[in-house]
């Protein structure tokens, strides 16, 4: 072998020849692989390639092995178990990936590959690829089926949200809650995006369905999912299949905001409703006052508070000094079902007493709910069981 073609690092008395022989010199072949190996990584420690993944497997160390292939070649891919946990996808057969990492040659195989360091999706295109085979996958073991729905409660005591604790939505939720109906909430915190946050609302999820009945919070009676907007890659992470199988296997009524209503993710298929936004959200969760009264009382109590609604605006103070002359003194019964309070299904009824408060015909409150039931008040209003 002439000098010039021996490598000009190569370890002193590695290249040799025998005693009184024309023989070019030779190298061993650990100190060829050796060799390739330092001229490889010294000159491909930094490469990005895109390609689409082939065969991925994830060995019992935890490290992830898998080829990249294009039209024509393939190569094959490590990464250790150190960053397959970190990286912002994971790896599945036929995506098309971007991948950044370093070129090493493993001399037992005489075989060079490509040690991973950072993976993403090779343009958007890829990533609704992976979403539609990953939707097809998820509905054929039956996770959006309708016969796994679950109906909302009427009148939920308990709300569980997941969502970010300092975005804008939690706020938005409180605020359509405590405009519609009063409940209690129960917030738990988590990332809405990037690469930790799939496993933090999953777990929530799990977390608020394993709740005791008896514990020290109360249990929620149903739970929103939530998440402004954003692009594709913002709300990936309800896309993720760990998130879609806790929504699925939640035994709470689960309905899910993510995004505004032109944004779709896969959790809204196993979700029990999809809400269009966040504030959406919250009107399904909570019916508005009146509707829970007004269409549970009976014809004759809705004839009863029309017409006292009709002596109250004619005998207002401007017009009746005393008001005691508009009704009977016995005042008609006002049957409400009981169970328009929450209670049992016995029927109550409100009495209009004898005695009217002398400051005139207004607007009555019965009890403490805030609900207008009557078109006048008075200083006392006793209530009877039947």
């Amino acid at each position: 072998m002439p000098a010039d073609f021996l490598p000009p690092d190569l370890p002193p008395g590695s290249v040799s020849a025998e005693a009184g022989s024309n023989a070019p010199p030779f190298l061993s072949i650990t100190e060829l692989s050796q060799l390739l190996k330092r001229t490889v990584e010294s000159n491909f420690d930094f490469v990005r390639v895109r390609a689409e993944i082939s065969r991925p497997t994830r060995a019992a160390s935890g490290h992830l092995y898998f080829t990249l292939k294009d039209e024509k070649n393939t190569l094959d891919a490590v990464c250790w178990k150190t960053v397959a946990g970190s990286l912002g996808v994971q790896p599945e057969e036929g995506l098309e990936v971007v991948v950044t990492g370093k070129l090493t040659i493993y001399g037992g195989r005489s075989k060079y590959q490509i040690v991973v360091q950072t993976m993403e999706m090779a343009g958007e295109g890829a990533m609704l690829r992976q979403l539609e085979e990953r939707r097809r996958r998820l509905a054929a073991e039956g996770l959006f089926d309708a016969g796994r729905k679950q109906p909302l409660p009427v009148m939920p005591a308990v709300i569980g949200v997941v969502t970010s604790p300092t975005g804008a939505v939690i706020r938005d939720i409180l605020h359509r809650l405590s405009d519609r109906f009063g409940v209690r909430v129960l917030l738990w915190g988590t990332l809405v995006q990037g690469q930790e946050a799939a496993g933090q609302v999953a777990c929530a999820i799990r977390g608020f369905d394993a709740m005791p009945e008896d514990g020290p919070l109360p249990r929620p009676d149903l739970l929103i999912v939530a998440r402004g907007g954003g692009s594709l890659e913002d709300l990936w992470a309800f896309n993720e299949e760990e998130v879609v199988r806790a929504v699925a296997g939640c035994s709470l009524p689960v309905i899910s905001a993510i995004g505004h209503e032109t944004d779709t993710t896969l959790i809204d298929f196993a979700a029990d409703i999809r809400a269009p936004t966040p504030t959406a959200a919250a009107e399904m969760a909570v019916p508005v006052r009146p509707s829970i009264w007004l269409p549970r009382r009976s014809t004759a109590a809705s004839t009863a508070v029309s017409r006292t609604r009709r002596y109250a605006l004619r005998t207002a103070p401007a017009g009746c000094a005393r008001p005691n002359g508009a009704l009977p003194r016995s005042g008609p019964r006002l049957p409400i079902s009981a169970d328009a309070w929450g209670r049992s299904s016995t029927t109550r009824s409100v009495f209009v007493p004898r005695h009217w408060n002398r400051r005139g015909a207004c607007l009555m409150r019965i009890h403490s709910n805030g609900f207008w039931i009557a078109a006048l008040r008075w200083s006392r209003v006793p209530t009877a069981s039947r």
